[in-house]
């Protein structure tokens, strides 16, 4: 099926048949990503008496009760809500689900500390005002390693404060990165970049939200994509999500 987006002055084609997923697939056990020391996820058959929801166990239906964290394991997206003292749901302000967006690559710098981070220099050279709604990040190198890696304790990549405002500046409205956080691991609860991207606390822009823990395969060029943003029906501040990129012509 092919569509027909119109975005500003420009007019482009998708077509539906031919998705890229840039999501991680979550798992039972750990062959998953593991960040912030979160317990890896837990996929069991419910049981009762006699009823076992395992066809491999001898049930008659399959039938597992799931548990999982959705910053810690995956491929999630958040909303203000993760940061916020009052309650936001991802439900409430995430309503809209497709987007302009382009896919960059970038090598994280190393700073004098050790920290390694993406920076407002590197961000200014792939991105200008108005361009795209959506911004996807692909840090350099890239491997499938980080299918299943082992973040915690760690001090994975991070993005630069000034590097976030300089994006919401842009108009970037969704961030979509194949890191843990946007921000440093331990960091003394500043979260400097979340609060910079949402404008938290004075100015908060609601429909905004930040996606985690991608993994963009290397066959997938740097560019403009149609985005689709899929989540589940969490009421929560962040949910599983499954973002899904089309090319466009």
């Amino acid at each position: 099926m092919i569509v027909h987006i119109e975005h500003l002055e420009h007019s482009y084609k998708a077509d539906l048949h031919q998705p890229l997923d840039i999501s991680i697939p979550l798992r039972d056990g750990m062959n998953n990503p593991n960040c912030f020391y979160a317990p890896y996820p837990e996929m069991n058959p419910v049981k009762s008496g006699d009823f076992i929801g395992s066809t491999a166990q001898g049930g008659l239906v399959n039938f597992f009760n799931v548990k999982m964290n959705p910053h810690g394991n995956g491929t999630h997206t958040e909303c203000v809500g993760h940061i916020a003292h009052e309650r936001h749901s991802i439900l409430e302000h995430l309503q809209q689900f497709h987007f302009i967006a382009k896919l960059v690559s970038l090598y994280p710098i190393r700073l004098d500390n050790g920290d390694r981070i993406l920076s407002l220099e590197q961000v200014k050279e792939v991105v200008s005002p108005g361009g795209a709604e959506a911004l996807v990040i692909r840090t350099l190198p890239n491997e499938d390693w980080k299918l299943r890696h082992t973040y915690s304790g760690t001090n994975p990549p991070y993005v630069q404060e000034d590097a976030i405002h300089y994006l919401v500046d842009c108009g970037i409205q969704h961030l979509l990165i194949d890191l843990p956080s946007v921000d440093r691991e331990e960091d003394e609860g500043k979260l400097l970049a979340h609060r910079a991207f949402w404008k938290y606390p004075d100015n908060v822009r609601k429909k905004c939200t930040i996606s985690e823990l991608i993994y963009v395969h290397n066959d997938i060029k740097d560019g403009l994509y149609l985005l689709n943003l899929q989540i589940m029906s969490l009421d929560l501040d962040a949910s599983p999500s499954k973002p899904i990129l089309y090319t466009l012509f």
